[in-house]
């Protein structure tokens, strides 16, 4: 109940929450780790993959407790790692999967095997902050949206947007702390860029966010 009341909260429907695959992790120590180790998955296994943390009475305790949960996908669809918003007071807000081998936060973007094919349908692709604002554009009816991993994006990422679109927009939270990231990656985006392949960026103001702006703005206001 608490994780669809969040959802609620921040408008999302139900066939968007199940088109997105979003779930919820207990505020529990060990039910992930006691429900896949009866299924025969070993503790090893469950550290390897980021889903659990050494330590504890067990030998390993639940990485995600608490949370919010959202999938992540390779390009081809396939689960490679989790992220977690905590629901109630904690830190980190946002919490994502330890780096494993079939996972790497800065050479992967959220939602990318989803929004690819409209990247290249429409010649558009905008990167967000997070996950939330790819979910949020998505059920207004924008699909081409795509978030970097709770970590400065990277030149790995925006090369790897390049593959679908030669110039996307970035277009990342409207607070001081949102324009400061947006003049990092510009200048740290320097030395990769070739010709035909750039970025451009969108400035959102008053400390919106792309999910509160096309919610209050609607779809033709933030094409626009």
């Amino acid at each position: 109940p608490t994780a669809i009341a969040y959802c609620k909260k921040r408008g999302l429907t139900g066939a968007t929450a199940a088109a997105f695959g979003l779930g919820y992790a207990p505020d529990e120590w060990g039910a992930l780790c006691q429900h896949l180790q009866a299924q025969g998955a070993t503790a090893t296994e469950l550290v390897q993959l980021g889903l659990a943390v050494e330590g504890g009475r067990q030998g390993v305790y639940d990485r995600f407790r608490g949370r919010l949960m959202f999938p992540i996908h390779n390009h081809k669809g396939q689960v490679i790692a989790f992220g977690g918003r905590v629901l109630g007071t904690g830190e980190p807000k946002y919490l994502n999967s330890a780096d494993s081998e079939h996972f790497h936060k800065g050479q992967t973007l959220y939602n990318l095997h989803r929004a690819y094919e409209a990247m290249r349908q429409t010649g558009q692709a905008v990167l967000v902050e997070g996950y939330m604002d790819v979910i949020g554009l998505a059920q207004a009816g924008f699909v081409p949206a795509v978030a970097p991993l709770g970590t400065a994006v990277t030149p790995e990422q925006i090369k790897l947007l390049w593959r679908y679109c030669p110039v996307p927009t970035v277009c990342l939270d409207g607070d001081t702390a949102g324009h400061q990231a947006a003049a990092r990656l510009a200048r740290r985006i320097l030395p990769v860029l070739k010709p035909g392949y750039s970025l451009q960026f969108a400035w959102l103001v008053g400390g919106d966010d792309p999910d509160s702006y096309v919610r209050r703005a609607g779809l033709a206001a933030f094409q626009a």
